[in-house]
């Protein structure tokens, strides 16, 4: 049976968790630092009940992190778009200028959608 979602992936793009390749852009974080900011936050919801304070200041710690991570990902994506267009000739195609604006878009939309 012929999987259109499926189709329309970049061989390079790594299987979601049913196998599948998975749709949409790349994830910011990698799957490791993600996972583990996560299971701190689990952590801290399922130990509430028994020690609330060290719960909230765990929280607080895996909210720290994921917000360093995120800023850190961010400047880097920020350093590699600005270079693709930023020291080029002022005649640089404009359709390779557009390629440029579009990532940005895309970028600053995912960060208003979260």
């Amino acid at each position: 049976m012929y999987d259109q979602t499926r189709a329309q992936q970049p061989a390079d793009r790594p299987p979601g968790p049913e196998g599948r390749r998975t749709t949409g852009p790349e994830p910011l974080l990698p799957p490791d630092e993600r996972a583990e900011i996560v299971r701190r936050l689990g952590h801290a919801v399922n130990t509430f009940t028994d020690t609330p304070r060290e719960a909230l200041e765990e929280a607080e710690g895996a909210f720290d992190e994921a917000a360093a991570q995120l800023a850190t990902a961010l400047s880097e994506v920020r350093r590699v778009l600005r270079a693709g267009w930023h020291d080029r000739d002022p005649e640089t195609d404009s359709a390779e200028l557009r390629a440029s604006l579009r990532q940005y878009r895309e970028l600053t939309q995912r960060l208003l959608r979260t």
